[in-house]
C-alpha cells in the first residue's frame, strides 16, 4: 500500500522561506521520481518541481531561482525548499509519486 505525506506547511510573510519534507513508504522510491504540485483557490494544480531517479530537476518557470526540490534515498524523502516566497505562492502543496497523492500541505504567503 502506498503512502505518501507532507508536512512542513505554514503561514508566512513575503521574501520568507519554507521547507517542505514528503515521505513516500511502498514504492521503490530509488527509481521513482518525485513530484510537487500545487493548487491555489479557484486555481488548476499545477506541477511545481520534479526530481528524478538520478537528480534530474525540472521546474515551474515561476518558481525558478527561487525553489529547490532535492531527495534523501536513504530515508525515501524528498524536500522543496522554498526562498523569497510571494503571495501568490499561496497553495496546497501536495507531493505525487506515480498515481498516488499525499493529503496536501497549506502554505499561505501574506503581509
Amino acid at each position: 500500500q502506498v503512502q505518501v505525506v507532507e508536512s512542513g506547511g505554514g503561514s508566512v510573510q513575503p521574501g520568507a522561506s519554507l521547507k517542505l519534507a514528503c515521505t513516500a513508504s511502498g514504492i521503490p522510491f530509488r527509481i521513482s521520481t518525485m513530484n510537487w504540485y500545487r493548487q491555489a483557490p479557484g486555481k488548476q494544480r499545477e506541477l511545481v518541481a520534479r526530481i528524478t531517479h538520478s537528480g534530474s530537476t525540472n521546474y515551474a518557470d515561476s518558481v525558478k531561482g527561487r525553489f529547490t526540490i532535492s531527495r534523501d534515498n536513504a530515508k525515501n524523502m524528498v524536500y522543496l525548499q522554498m526562498n523569497s516566497l510571494k503571495p501568490e505562492d499561496t497553495a496546497v502543496y501536495y507531493c505525487m509519486v506515480y498515481d498516488d497523492w499525499g493529503q496536501g500541505t497549506q502554505v499561505t504567503v501574506s503581509s
